[in-house]
């Protein structure tokens, strides 16, 4: 029953700091285009884990930057929308898993196999 409770607030929090994110007056933040894969709060509700990825890799490091300054407006109006009794702390992770997807489909496009050939042969 917790983990149902927990992974609705996931999509709570994920939802509204995407939301959020629009409202954030940093030029890190704002010039990126940022998307939130993925949140993961701990059960006790003190920190929540959100895993970002950005559209431009170059700008990444610096748009990291930019969140993590961010964090204690995001908090609070994070709280505040929110109306939960703890305000969760934010911690930021990149989320290479698009990038890592991309690379992969690199790699299988790359292989030259001739579908024709295998059929032929059996």
């Amino acid at each position: 029953m917790a983990s149902n409770r927990i992974h609705r607030i996931n999509e709570e929090i994920q939802k509204e700091l995407s939301s959020l994110l629009r409202t954030v007056k940093d030029p890190r933040v704002q010039d990126t285009m940022i998307s939130i894969t993925r949140v993961e709060t701990t059960p006790d509700l003190r920190y929540t884990k959100v895993y970002v990825s950005f559209l431009q890799e170059d700008r990444a490091k610096k748009a990291m930057a930019g969140l993590q300054s961010a964090g204690g407006y995001l908090r609070r109006e994070l709280g505040r929308n929110l109306q939960l009794r703890y305000a969760p702390e934010i911690v930021w992770s990149l989320d290479d898993s698009i990038t890592y997807g991309a690379h992969m489909l690199e790699l299988i496009n790359s292989l030259e196999v001739n579908h024709d050939e295998e059929a032929d042969e059996n």
